[in-house]
């Protein structure tokens, strides 16, 4: 909003799509002669055809780490949006426990989290199925950071927008859906975005419960073929292509609103 009022703003002009494909060739052109460089002096030789006899695995793992993203995603989206109407509630109790949950988990690692709860919280209470517990973690987790997003974005309406609505007679109900919801959506796109592909990235830590994901199933890999680098290599990449759509349709979506 200041930037956008501010007598020295300049709008970015449009880029057209020669000057587009143009400078993205460029770039493209850059980041493979800078590896290509890079591992040509190194005098580690890579072999990659060592993984293919275990690319069955690797894809196992790929899909196992899609379906715990997926379900953590909508999850973690339910618990932050939960937590972040605690956090604004009139009694005192409920806005307490919000604050001290989402206090404890941003301010203590998520390895840690992992730990706990599942070798001490879920043994105890007889929960040993290491996905559901998986996700439920990564749930925790994000819904924290989700929470106080949601939060920042419906406080960052102007409440002489909320007093408006009220005075032309809409519900309060009315108000949440019509007036907050589409305001602060639009603010919160990026942040959101952000933190769904960290979830996705965080799932890698479920390798220490020894859950069958992608990065638990490289390591494995890598102690068949001790081809390290290669490994982790190829999970950089297919964790790029997990969370870089994210990334676009977010864009897309700010263009669009």
């Amino acid at each position: 909003m200041f930037i956008q009022e501010h007598k020295n703003f300049r709008p970015i002009k449009p880029i057209s799509k020669i000057v587009w494909l143009l400078n993205a060739t460029l770039l493209l052109c850059f980041l493979i002669l800078f590896f290509y460089f890079s591992f040509k002096v190194s005098i580690y030789h890579f072999d990659f055809t060592l993984l293919l006899e275990y690319k069955k695995t690797i894809f196992s793992g790929f899909l196992n780490t899609l379906l715990i993203s997926f379900f953590a995603l909508g999850c973690s989206i339910f618990f932050g949006l939960m937590i972040c109407f605690f956090s604004l509630s009139r009694f005192i109790v409920v806005r307490f426990f919000a604050l001290f949950y989402i206090e404890i988990i941003r301010g203590t690692p998520l390895l840690v989290q992992v730990l706990l709860i599942y070798y001490i919280i879920a043994n105890n209470l007889g929960f040993d199925n290491r996905y559901f517990v998986g996700i439920f973690i990564l749930s925790l987790f994000s819904g924290a950071y989700l929470a106080e997003i949601f939060r920042s974005g419906i406080l960052s309406i102007a409440l002489i927008q909320i007093e408006s609505a009220r005075a032309l007679g809409l519900s309060e109900r009315q108000i949440l859906f019509y007036v907050i919801f589409p305001q602060a959506l639009k603010n919160i796109l990026a942040p959101i975005s952000g933190q769904l592909a960290n979830l996705i990235k965080d799932s890698s830590l479920l390798s220490v419960i020894a859950v069958n994901e992608l990065t638990q199933n490289v390591q494995e890999v890598n102690s068949y073929v001790f081809a390290t680098l290669e490994g982790y290599i190829v999970l950089a990449i297919t964790y790029l292509i997990l969370t870089l759509p994210i990334s676009l349709f977010s864009r897309y979506l700010e263009r669009k609103y």
